[in-house]
């Protein structure tokens, strides 16, 4: 059972996780923790950050999606930022998306269009 993650989709999933924890050994760490994005939000999200890459311009120059990731999930989770190793660097803390709730996500996603809104952005394909 060690490293076992079961989705909690239906009653006999739960009854499942009811006796692997009732069978636990004394000790026995338990988390429980909120759905993941899912498939269909990440692909919505890369198209919008692909979208943003090509029609916005920032501070004169031209970033990749990821470039956009990281600033959209720093102002969505208003990232710390600390001095880097190298003089004149700086690194924002807490910037993975792939532990993100889908609530989380969401969130996001809204910033991101509301970002593009202000921005003239064109979203395409739906997925935007």
């Amino acid at each position: 059972m060690n490293g076992s993650t079961l989705f909690l989709t239906a009653d006999h999933v739960r009854e499942r996780a009811a006796t692997w924890i009732r069978n636990a050994p004394h000790g026995t760490r338990v988390e429980f923790r909120e759905a993941k994005r899912s498939d269909e939000q990440n692909r919505k999200l890369w198209a919008a950050l692909s979208d943003v890459s090509r029609q916005v311009e920032w501070y004169g120059a031209s970033l990749s999606p990821d470039d956009w990731k990281d600033i959209f999930t720093a102002s969505l989770r208003k990232a710390r930022v600390v001095p880097g190793i190298d003089a004149g660097t700086v690194v924002p803390l807490g910037m993975r998306t792939s532990a993100m709730t889908k609530a989380e996500f969401s969130d996001l996603l809204e910033l991101i269009h509301a970002f593009g809104a202000e921005r003239g952005v064109v979203f395409g394909d739906g997925e935007g």
